[in-house]
């Protein structure tokens, strides 16, 4: 059943897809609040640093082109194949786009999103029933001064992502003894050792976890730092065999950057240089810390091995991949899936084509090419709690493979399903638009 203009549309995080969902909305005639807790594109600017592995062209949608062109006749975007810094995406696309008429009337900085909830039902009531399929969402928000308030909403869309909500450190995806009192002081993002966070991290004694292309950007940033200070020493700690490479090469890759940033991650576990240490197969178990300020003893153990080792650690990087945070909706009837924490149906489809090896092309996707996964089905978008959809990152959950280009797509068809036009799609819309 269509939803129809001017119905109001909540949408939670002011991110990419946030924000290109709340344009398509706003731009059918839907009445829109877009909640974020900080500022526009917080989580971007956390790794703004870092070069993006797909061009512009992937991170971009034609609608909000047109909306930047037609908002300043003069704006020039990057070029379709610039590959872009996280910072130079969001001051010169994302922060221009937030910027624009028809989105920052309805933005909502500095103001999260505590909860949601049906108006008059509680989660276990009303199962599959008209009360809810009618029902309209109870928001609870908080200020930047810390006011509360209820807003109210005929749809709601969680956009907000899994960036702030890290892995943990610890074997099997639990804490390492002691890890969640240093919460604060482990880096589970990747440092700007360039610049920014140069001096924290030159001249230490540095733990890299992880095995996907953020540890391995960790650890070509680091090496770095090895020649500038013969006091540097990087410790790099994977849970991969030790006769397998950390990031398997994936054949004819079309990211370029992506390809360049495995292969030399993957010759330096081959060949360390000097002071770079490569642990495969092994697991943090506990970190302890006499004082603060002082250095860590992190202890590791090798599978399959009663062996345990101790380092002395000065700082630690834990990239481990990211989580989504459940609680926004947990008085909603959502089925995550068991696996990933990602709305069931999208993660079955996913699921489905991992374990196959069959995506989008002829090649087998089981090598974690994100580009192979198939497209998006407006269906695997629906979720039990009718009129509650997760876009983005979020709705990948635990799944490291998401694009920006992936949620694009989700963006034209939800707005199929919203709207119940098979044939609406606002991004095959050619030349600059008038609202």
């Amino acid at each position: 059943m269509a939803v129809d203009t001017p119905a109001r549309i909540a949408i939670i995080g002011a991110g990419p897809i946030g924000l290109e969902a709340a344009l398509y909305a706003r731009f059918l005639g839907y009445d829109v609040n877009l909640y974020e807790r900080g500022p526009v594109a917080a989580n971007v600017g956390r790794w703004g640093h870092v070069r993006m592995f797909s061009p512009f062209s992937m991170n971009s949608s034609t609608l909000g082109l047109a909306a930047l062109a037609a908002q300043d006749p003069n704006y020039e975007p990057p070029a379709a194949d610039a590959m872009l810094t996280g910072n130079e995406w969001r001051d010169r696309y994302l922060l221009p786009l937030s910027q624009s008429d028809l989105l920052a009337d309805c933005l909502r900085c500095h103001t999260e999103v505590i909860s949601a909830t049906k108006a008059g039902l509680l989660k276990s009531e009303s199962v599959g029933g008209e009360e809810r399929d009618d029902g309209i969402f109870r928001i609870l928000i908080r200020d930047a001064e810390g006011r509360e308030s209820i807003q109210l909403s005929d749809l709601l869309i969680d956009s907000s992502g899994t960036y702030a909500q890290p892995n943990w450190l610890g074997d099997g995806g639990i804490p390492a003894l002691g890890e969640s009192a240093f919460r604060n002081d482990i880096e589970y993002g990747i440092p700007d050792v360039d610049c920014r966070d140069a001096g924290r991290y030159l001249g230490q004694r540095v733990l890299v976890v992880g095995s996907g292309y953020s540890a391995a950007t960790s650890v070509l940033r680091m090496e770095r730092l090895l020649d500038q200070s013969g006091q540097t020493e990087l410790f790099w700690v994977t849970r991969r065999g030790a006769s397998e490479p950390p990031l398997p090469r994936i054949a004819a890759d079309p990211l370029i950057e992506r390809d360049r940033v495995g292969q030399q991650a993957n010759r330096l576990a081959r060949h360390p240089v000097s002071r770079l240490h490569y642990l495969p197969e092994s697991t943090i178990d506990e970190l302890r810390r006499d004082a603060p300020g002082q250095p860590f003893q992190v202890r590791l153990r090798r599978r399959g091995d009663a062996a345990e080792q101790t380092l002395t650690i000065d700082r630690i990087i834990a990239n481990v991949g990211y989580r989504p945070d459940l609680e926004i909706t947990r008085e909603l009837q959502v089925h995550y899936c068991y696996a990933s924490e990602g709305p069931m149906r999208l993660a079955a489809q996913l699921n489905s084509a991992v374990s196959s090896g069959k995506g989008a092309g002829p090649d087998d996707v089981r090598t974690g090419d994100c580009l192979r996964l198939p497209s998006v089905q407006g269906d695997s978008l629906r979720n039990p709690e009718p009129h509650f959809y997760v876009l983005g990152a979020k709705s990948f959950g635990r799944n490291p493979h998401f694009l920006i280009r992936s949620g694009l797509q989700q963006i034209r068809e939800l707005f199929k399903i919203i709207g119940d036009r098979e044939t609406l799609d606002l991004y095959s819309r050619p030349g600059p638009l008038s609202a």
